[in-house]
């Protein structure tokens, strides 16, 4: 009768165990999809999906799991609780980003494979085991930073890098004109090695091949855009480890200054 029950008392605990020690049960792993996808409205809210190579933001990260573990993500991966993933209202998928920490200065790489948090203040919502990693899971939020990498691995046609111009701060402020600079780090008569550069480069900064005629042919100027001259450095210091030891620097108006010195076309409001 006493081993009977013992073996009833343990059950709970080899059933945890065989499930991984955390309560979650096995899943299978498929590899997902690239997705953007179009805006989206949840809870009166509109979300615009956007590839923006430069995404750095600070607020609250959450986590989920119970629930979720097993379905489907937005990309068609499955969510898995022990895995280092998450979930973010508009970055493409998937994608790679890092979160730091602000209140405990750890820091972990993540795939972004699913939409949400849907919360006002919320920017990412974690797997139960990255919150356990960064050192929240118990409290359930936590201040964080979080940066795009780069795109993840999935199946399909990645979105292209595109130039995305910061949101004013202030509504109903125009954009400022400000100079940028324009780091070029080589140029390529062959598209597929223009684009493949540019591909390797787009976790720095916002990139860009500008197409220029020559007598020989074509040439695709591979180029990142700095909006900030203190990023100029580390940007060169990051190139040189990279292989581009001699990228050329120069500074361009931007297009917010072309568009406030040109002249005014006919039935442009004034």
């Amino acid at each position: 009768m006493r081993a009977l029950l013992a073996l009833l008392l343990l059950a709970p605990l080899l059933a945890a165990c065989a499930a991984g020690g955390d309560g979650y049960g096995p899943v299978p792993q498929r590899v997902g999809v690239y997705k953007l996808g179009r805006p989206y409205v949840v809870d009166g809210r509109r979300y615009v999906p956007r590839f923006d190579p430069h995404y750095e933001e600070v607020g609250l990260a959450s986590w989920y799991g119970p629930g979720f573990h097993g379905r489907r993500t937005a990309n068609g991966e499955i969510f898995d609780a022990r895995r280092h993933t998450a979930a973010h209202p508009t970055l493409p998928l998937p994608s790679l980003v890092e979160v730091t920490n602000l209140e405990n200065g750890r820091r972990l790489v993540v795939r972004v494979n699913d939409r949400g948090p849907f919360r006002p203040g919320r920017i990412i919502d974690l797997s139960e085991a990255a919150a356990r990693a960064l050192g929240f899971r118990a409290k359930g939020l936590a201040r964080v930073r979080v940066r795009f990498l780069r795109l993840a691995e999935a199946r399909g046609v990645p979105p292209r890098p595109t130039m995305v111009r910061a949101a004013s701060r202030t509504a109903g402020r125009a954009p400022a004109c400000r100079p940028v600079l324009l780091v070029q780090v080589g140029a390529f008569a062959e598209a597929a090695r223009a684009r493949a550069h540019a591909r390797r480069l787009r976790a720095l900064a916002p990139v860009r091949i500008v197409w220029i005629g020559t007598p020989r042919g074509p040439l695709g100027r591979v180029q990142l855009v700095v909006h900030e001259p203190a990023r100029l450095e580390p940007l060169l210091a990051r190139l040189a480890a990279m292989g581009y030891p001699t990228p050329h620097v120069r500074r361009s108006a931007g297009a917010a200054c072309r568009r406030a010195a040109a002249p005014a076309k006919r039935g442009d409001r004034t």
